[in-house]
């Protein structure tokens, strides 16, 4: 066989050779603007001559502070050919943590959309590695508090073309900082190679199905978990791409979904749980969804229900971690489902995908039986899950060449898995385990509850019990007792939660996961109106 590199500048010569006539639209709030596939790899080229131009070379971060649009698209694309590395930042990050993941990553260009220089202009004066800022759109930098250089005069400067250079496959690609719920955010570099084999992974039928037909809207964002890697996967089967820009709240989301009629969407359950309040007092036209990957966090059972019900959209729950690049799993029913079974699949955690080795642990290290009941720590390898963090090497995270995920569960033999908690979320009472996931998950199948978390706070008797966070459907009056019997036939007696909280939102991590840490820290300072 020829031993050929897999490396991200073949990604791109594929799409371009191959599937040139297909576009990418960027929606701009009343309609989209669109290039092919050939013009944007043209415009690709221009990128990587000017960042060249700029002294960026092999190994050298660009950081990216952007939206998900197609000049984003071509810095994927151009920055890793090029030989440097795609670093993604996230534009929600505290100030404080978006000045550590730059500096801790040496970046030396920050490719910046103009509507988000506000955010960068905050923090500028802290980014110690910055060489050069170049501005994408001709909206005001002066913020920013020196020169910058603008997108479209970069790429007019050059001549066409560009002479890629031979990389070593397993050289850094690009990176992605975790969202840092614990101390600082940890970098996580994925290679070309890894790159390559996730987003072959993701293209087959046991995973997302893309094919050149689709219209594929990303609305997860391209700076978290490289948006779950369906910018290399649809470049490489040639779907076209939606790219939402900033308008990610459900009214516009509606309007693009209307207009641009998507195939396939990825976001995560936030997203399609406000989208899904809008349509009740609002026309809702998602006829054209055939495929919605949802991940993140935990999809309610009945958010899937209510999308099936009302919209005939199927959801599909992913598992992943930004270590994982991050797909790990994805629960599609096996092929000898029950239809009236099919909803206990997919609600659960997922079914390892191709290329991932899954495998449960007990306290002291020992695997666990694969029977689907034997409860401990899930541990993943394969040839896109991280080794190590950037800079950082945290042994603690790995063992026996196996990243340890921090998640609970168990696993079957037919690889189907459920995760039953975050190690530090599950709740031990009386010396039994409550899973939180689980009960905020039946806690939101009641028609006036909008979210729910829930925590674990101390207790004298039984160690811990847990405490319920509610946010109620607008205008609803919803009350403590009627949840209570709404669990009575749905979990353990003994789970039903002591303590309830109403409250106007569940806190939120800067990529839309539970924070529950605030929750707790609400509770313990007595700012939280417990019943």
């Amino acid at each position: 066989m020829q031993d050929r590199p897999l490396l991200i500048r073949d990604i791109l010569a594929h799409g371009r050779h191959v599937y040139g006539a297909s576009t990418v639209a960027t929606w701009e709030g009343e309609k989209a603007r669109t290039a092919t596939f050939a013009e944007v790899a043209a415009r690709t080229d221009r990128l990587a001559a000017a960042l060249t131009r700029l002294g960026v070379g092999i190994g050298d971060r660009v950081g990216t502070f952007s939206w998900n649009t197609q000049e984003h698209l071509e810095a994927y694309l151009g920055v890793p050919a090029m030989g440097a590395v795609l670093h993604t930042l996230n534009i929600r990050l505290f100030p404080e943590q978006l000045v550590y993941v730059v500096n801790h990553a040496a970046d030396k260009v920050v490719i910046v959309d103009d509507t988000l220089v506000p955010l960068l202009a905050r923090v500028i004066d802290e980014l110690e590695t910055i060489e050069h800022i170049v501005v994408v759109g001709m909206g005001d930098a002066s913020a920013l508090g020196r020169e910058v250089h603008r997108y479209e005069d970069l790429l007019a400067a050059e001549e066409p073309g560009f002479d890629y250079p031979d990389l070593d496959e397993r050289s850094a690609a690009a990176m992605c900082y975790t969202s840092g719920t614990t101390g600082n955010p940890k970098g996580v570099a994925y290679s070309h190679r890894s790159t390559y084999l996730h987003a072959l992974a993701e293209t087959s039928g046991a995973v997302m199905s893309l094919r050149e037909a689709d219209k594929v809207l990303p609305i997860v964002p391209m700076f978290h978990a490289m948006a779950w890697g369906i910018p290399y996967a649809a470049w490489i089967v040639g779907a076209d791409f939606i790219m939402p820009g900033r308008f990610l709240q459900a009214e516009p989301l509606a309007k693009l979904i209307d207009a641009e009629k998507p195939t396939m969407s990825g976001a995560v359950p936030t997203i399609w749980n406000d989208l899904l309040n809008f349509g009740e007092d609002h026309e809702l036209d998602l006829s054209s969804l055939e495929t919605v990957v949802v991940g993140g966090s935990a999809v309610p059972r009945s958010l899937i229900e209510a999308y099936k019900d009302r919209y005939g959209v199927t959801i599909t729950q992913a598992w992943g971690m930004t270590e994982t690049s991050p797909l790990g799993a994805i629960a599609i029913p096996p092929s000898d489902t029950d239809p009236a079974e099919e909803l206990d699949w997919r609600t659960r955690t997922g079914r390892v995908v191709m290329g991932v080795e899954m495998r449960v642990v007990a306290d002291d290290g020992s695997e666990l039986p694969r029977d689907g009941e034997a409860v401990g720590e899930i541990e993943v390898r394969g040839p896109w899950v991280t080794a190590s963090y950037f800079g950082d090497p945290d042994p603690e995270k790995f063992h026996d060449g196996w990243l340890r995920t921090g998640d609970v569960g168990w696993v079957d033999a037919r690889g189907f898995f459920q995760i039953t908690d975050r190690a530090k979320d599950v709740i031990k009472s009386g010396g039994e385990w409550i899973s939180s996931v689980e009960l905020e998950n039946t806690i939101m199948g009641h028609p006036d509850v909008v979210e729910a978390a829930v925590v674990g706070i101390p207790d004298d008797k039984w160690q811990e019990r847990p405490l319920a966070c509610v946010v109620r459907r607008e205008g609803a009056h919803l009350e403590v007792e009627a949840l209570r019997d709404f669990l009575e036939s749905r979990v353990a007696k003994w789970w039903i939660p002591d303590s309830w909280a109403f409250i106007d939102a569940v806190p939120r991590t800067s990529v839309g996961k539970f924070d529950k840490k605030v929750l707790r820290a609400q509770h313990a300072a007595g700012e939280l109106d417990v019943e």
